[in-house]
């Protein structure tokens, strides 16, 4: 069997969490089938990241400099979509990829595979970035699940949003496959080289190993709740450092916004860290394994692979209750899950910021206060990460569907 994904990112150019789950497929799916990867950003160099064999990469075309970001999208979709000629199943991931994978399932007549990792009738301040584009994103994505074989959603409220955003799609046509973890990738410092690279990251970027330490890892979008968060941190105890690993800012109304609450938090309290830059894995795992807890404030989130990595770091995790996170955190177990009414009209808006604040507040306190049962919490959570969220399983779950639709 022949698969060939489709994806905006790849390496050596992942800025988030549908690269990293597109990467790792990749890799397993190379011990079960005949894998090509068709990328954005241009030809990867031999022997480079991402230049592995049967891994293309695709450049805007020419003409399209000065044109909206998603019509020069486009240009690489149709690109895509004659380049995956001769194979049995096309795969495609997040919007940037759907219309080719739509477009070459038509012209090759092959079943197109989506995954879900989040959706544009849910991300409307996404019209901020793109104007005009957002209109082109949210068509390619409903023409394309409207028109797919199958769709795989990373989480049971990824599937549920799917449904109610694109009531024409089929509910038999969904399935639930969770995002995965390379769990050798992500675990605490062990050996002395280890350790000292760890001690020099902590340094580089003055973050104190003795301090009860809440963590923050994303990037700066309205959906991953930033500003909410800096609100809610006004309220954790004094004692407490802030490390918030936060980047690739959206929107430049968005990047001022938080800049501005970064700046009225270090006016009320010390240790606060805002650490902009795209860091490496490892730099990554020695702030995670020097912090008491991890925190994800999603409004929108269809899983967070962050949550995964933080809790194979031993990390307790406190996540919104909403999308797919409730599938990540057992609440009270290797976490807590943080209550949110939300406003159904696509922006995730809390309807009660001031009590999203103050519950949020509450549970990163229980455990900045308390080490021995955010240590406990911790362990608990990467157990968890063992036990269901491998990517070999994923890998294994994922051929299993694509054999339903090749012989449905």
């Amino acid at each position: 069997m022949r698969v060939d994904l489709l994806t905006r990112e790849y390496p050596p150019n992942i800025y988030g969490g549908a690269g990293v789950h597109v990467n790792e497929l990749a890799r397993v799916l190379r011990n079960l089938v005949d894998v090509r990867v068709h990328a954005f950003d241009g030809p990867r160099k031999p022997g480079g990241p991402g230049g592995e064999e049967g891994v293309r990469g695709y450049d805007y075309l020419p003409g399209l400099e000065d044109a909206n970001a998603a019509l020069r999208t486009f240009s690489v979709d149709l690109q895509m979509a004659q380049g995956i000629e001769g194979t049995d199943i096309v795969h495609s991931h997040t919007w940037y990829a759907n219309l080719g994978g739509h477009l070459g399932s038509l012209l090759h007549e092959v079943p197109h595979v989506i995954s879900a990792h989040s959706l544009e009738p849910l991300r409307p301040w996404k019209k901020e970035q793109l104007g005009g584009g957002y209109n082109l994103s949210s068509f390619a994505e409903k023409t394309a699940y409207e028109g797919a074989a199958g769709i795989i959603a990373v989480s049971n409220g990824m599937r549920d949003d799917i449904l109610r955003s694109y009531p024409n799609v089929d509910p038999d046509k969904v399935h639930v496959i969770h995002n995965g973890i390379d769990l050798s990738d992500w675990k605490r410092p062990e050996t002395e080289e280890e350790k000292a690279a760890a001690a020099e990251t902590l340094k580089k970027f003055n973050i104190d190993p003795d301090l009860p330490t809440v963590v923050f890892v994303g990037r700066i979008t309205r959906q991953k709740g930033l500003p909410h968060l800096l609100r809610a941190l006004r309220d954790i105890p004094r004692d407490s450092q802030i490390v918030l690993v936060a980047g690739a800012p959206d929107t430049e109304e968005i990047k001022k916004e938080v800049e501005g609450l970064v700046a009225e938090l270090r006016e009320e309290r010390d240790n606060v860290h805002l650490i902009t830059d795209m860091l490496p894995r490892e730099q990554v795992v020695a702030i995670l394994d020097a912090a008491t807890v991890f925190v994800t404030p999603s409004i929108y989130e269809p899983l967070g692979i962050v949550n995964l990595e933080a809790m194979a770091v031993d990390l307790p995790v406190v996540g919104t209750a909403t999308g797919g996170i409730p599938d990540v955190i057992v609440d009270g177990e290797t976490g807590y899950l943080v209550p949110i009414e939300q406003k159904m009209d696509g922006t995730g808006t809390p309807l009660n910021p001031e009590q999203f604040h103050a519950d949020l507040a509450e549970r990163l306190t229980k455990l900045l206060e308390n080490p021995e049962l955010a240590a406990k919490m911790g362990k608990a959570g990467r157990k968890r990460a063992e036990e269901h969220f491998s990517w070999t399983t994923i890998g294994e779950r994922t051929v299993d569907f694509y054999k339903q639709i090749l012989n449905s």
